[in-house]
């Protein structure tokens, strides 16, 4: 059942990327005056000019790409183990009859749900626990490999579950680091978050720190696998018998989904990124503006992570940051100034900067949080985000079109000037978007307001990036949406904390395309 169930989704997931991935020849690329030779996506060599051979069939699999398949599958059986099959197997079932019956009319709702593609598999995929709810995410966050109807959906695939009892997160502690007497003062057993892979507790030290603890949830590790694993052997059965569809590298992406999945199990990695992005701040000079969680090592292994806990408020709190700081505008031009420093210096980047991850503390620092999530920039497209920022601090619509050429793929000739002009009604109507007002009454009769803005927004102007590189017939990268997706974040953060700012110009503003350059520069902040 689990096989099966993997055979039907990735069927679903091929159609979801199919064309996504096609091969792109070598193209020429149009300026008044000039001609530009682009190269495209970096691709599997067989792969490119695949038009250009006879249609290939299952019959033309030779013994080495059978037996190849054949230690995919055995090498996934292995992984998985042998207790996650059945388990897992029950779930499937559960949420495919649950997901079935929204559709088909009950007794006592005589009108049935109207039937959504992607809002059945949203529904599934949430209901079939922690494997999908990521991969839902991973769909919600990469406009540039799937439809937009897809993207749009699965940004409300929440990761929210309810808590597991305090006596199984107390046993999985001390399996990992021994009895918690020994280690902690105390430890709060209502946790602040339960996801589909970890519970955060809040707990003292005995040395007196405050801290946070994030607990894998108990065999979580063999579900992923199993899951992951079997997604994968489906994704390369599918394509040995459908040959066609490797253009859509289907395969690549699950093996590539299932990789980084697996790493987040590893909370040793994501305590490395910890300690990665506090030494860039050390080196920077910057940790009296900013930091991020210290990571206590000697109670952190792969399953449980011990951290600095960081007390503050969110960047769309604009109520508390004024009684933080008189200078909320530089202290978003400082979040901002160390992001873009740290693309531009560190090998990977922060890529999940939403307002639950940037706090303003208490003394008037910013913190970074949660580093489970970072993004990798290839020289290439590297290369092309730092020309896309030069064109666009000059207000070069053309020049931002040739430097997207430059990073993506593309079939057929591009016309420069049209596709300058697309991306110029883009921008202008990004500058039109502004936060919403809000004002919230509570029982006692307290009356707050604040400034926030609709987290669609940010999906929608990165959908409308995608439409238009695409309508003029270019496919980028799926780490280049990363990147931009948290460039429409803080382009949000500065229209509620600094709305008269003129980032292109303001001399404080450094970084990709910023006008000071790309060195750090932190506005002083006055508390």
């Amino acid at each position: 059942m689990t096989m099966v169930l993997s055979l039907v989704l990735a069927g679903v997931w091929s159609v979801m990327i199919a064309g996504a991935f096609s091969p792109s020849p070598i193209s020429k690329i149009h300026r008044p005056g000039r001609s530009f030779t682009i190269s495209p996506l970096e691709m599997e060599s067989s792969v490119r000019g695949q038009q250009r051979r006879p249609k290939k069939t299952v019959q033309d699999r030779t013994q080495e790409e059978t037996l190849s398949l054949i230690r995919d599958i055995v090498e996934a059986a292995v992984d998985a183990g042998p207790r996650a099959g059945p388990a897992r197997t029950l779930q499937a079932y559960l949420a495919i009859t649950r997901t079935i019956s929204d559709f088909l009319p009950q007794v006592g709702r005589p009108t049935p749900e109207t039937f959504s593609a992607p809002v059945a598999l949203r529904k599934l995929f949430e209901r079939l626990g922690a494997t999908y709810i990521k991969l839902g995410q991973f769909v919600a966050s990469s406009p540039t490999l799937f439809p937009k109807d897809y993207v749009v959906e699965f940004q409300k695939c929440l990761d929210q579950t309810e808590p597991l009892e305090w006596e199984v997160i107390k046993r999985v502690i001390e399996q990992e680091i021994g009895p918690i007497t020994k280690t902690f003062a105390s430890i709060d057993r209502k946790p602040l978050a339960s996801a589909s892979i970890a519970q955060v507790h809040a707990a003292t030290l005995r040395t007196g720190e405050d801290v946070v603890i994030k607990v894998q949830k108990p065999r979580i590790d063999e579900s992923l696998k199993a899951d992951l694993s079997f997604l994968f052997v489906a994704s390369r059965v599918l394509e040995f018998l459908q040959p066609d569809w490797e253009r859509t590298s289907l395969s690549a992406i699950a093996g590539d989904i299932r990789s980084s999945m697996l790493e987040e199990l590893d909370f040793e990695k994501e305590a490395t990124n910890m300690e990665e992005f506090r030494r860039f701040l050390t080196e920077e000079g910057l940790l009296k503006q900013v930091t991020a969680p210290r990571v206590y090592r000697e109670f952190t292994t792969r399953k449980v992570l011990t951290q600095e806990r960081l007390r503050g408020v969110s960047l769309l709190d604009t109520e508390s940051i004024a009684k933080i700081t008189k200078d909320p505008e530089g202290t978003i031009i400082t979040a901002l100034n160390v992001w873009t420093t740290s693309v531009l210096k560190m090998p990977w980047f922060h890529a999940d900067v939403h307002a639950g991850n940037l706090l303003v503390l208490e003394d008037g620092r910013v913190g970074f949080i949660d580093f489970g999530i970072v993004g990798r920039v290839s020289p290439k497209t590297f290369n092309a985000v730092n020309e896309l920022s030069a064109a666009l601090a000059l207000g070069d619509y053309e020049g931002m079109a040739l430097a997207l050429c430059n990073m993506g793929a593309t079939e057929t000739d591009v016309d420069i000037p049209k596709f300058g002009r697309d991306i110029e009604a883009v921008m202008k109507k990004l500058a039109t978007v502004q936060p919403d007002l809000t004002v919230s009454a509570y029982s006692e009769g307290t009356i707050a307001s604040g400034l926030t803005f609709d987290e669609d927004e940010v999906t929608n102007v990165l959908l409308e990036i995608v439409d238009v590189t695409e309508n003029n017939g270019l496919k980028l990268p799926r780490e280049f949406g990363l990147l931009v997706k948290q460039s429409l974040y803080f382009d949000r953060y500065l229209k509620i904390l600094a709305p008269e700012l003129d980032v292109m110009a303001d001399t404080r503003v450094s970084g990709m395309g910023g006008a000071a350059g790309a060195g750090p520069s932190v506005s002083t902040q006055k508390s």
